[in-house]
């Protein structure tokens, strides 16, 4: 377990500034910011996986030990440290298909010019993240929608030229792998809990 992970948990939960701020710290030192140049896609991986390593969540990426660490060698300058499981395992059988059937819908729109490997990776998270009750940005660990359309953008531009009404990213994802599988739009599993689900889903519509 990190030092940072430790400290957390001594502490007790965090208020959200002081973990987004331990995010912020530990995505640049996985980056090896300000002294060592780095891309859009270390910094995206790098806030991504800190977001939930700070807060002793790395489990939730929904990626393998093996997948975290060959994510690193291709964009961090040192090791994530906290544990992850050799297999995630998730109790909801619904969730887990939900996770594996979105995984392989992001995989088949990736961008040509995306690393396969960070592809595979980015598919797991977003998937997962769908999973929890909250704004996608937020599930992300990311600092808001911006962070999220700019994220689609480079590795999965489709998604966004399909988004013509603006909708909140999770929602548009679900609605495009129902579609995709014959079946009926709806919300993604982690939608009920988000404080905007009635706006995204009215009763009677």
């Amino acid at each position: 377990m990190s030092a940072v992970t430790q400290g957390s948990q001594d502490s007790g939960a965090a208020p959200p500034c002081d973990v987004d701020a331990l995010a912020a710290a530990r995505c640049d030192a996985l980056t090896g910011a300000p002294e060592v140049p780095r891309t859009l896609d270390a910094w995206l991986f790098a806030r991504l996986v800190a977001a939930r390593e700070v807060r002793g969540e790395l489990p939730l990426l929904g990626l393998t030990r093996a997948q975290i660490d060959a994510l690193g060698a291709r964009h961090f300058v040192c090791t994530v440290t906290s544990e992850a499981p050799r297999t995630h395992v998730m109790a909801n059988a619904s969730h887990a298909a939900f996770a594996t059937a979105m995984h392989g819908f992001l995989v088949g729109l990736a961008a040509p010019q995306a690393d396969p490997g960070d592809v595979c990776c980015l598919a797991a998270i977003i998937a997962h993240a769908c999973l929890r009750p909250d704004h996608l940005w937020r599930d992300l660990g990311l600092r808001g929608r911006d962070d999220v359309t700019g994220m689609l953008e480079r590795f999965f531009p489709e998604l966004v030229a399909r988004n013509v009404e603006g909708l909140r990213w999770k929602k548009l994802l679900a609605r495009e792998l129902a579609l995709a599988s014959g079946a009926t739009p709806g919300p993604a599993p982690g939608c009920p809990g988000c404080e905007d689900f009635g706006f995204c889903f009215p009763a009677g519509h």
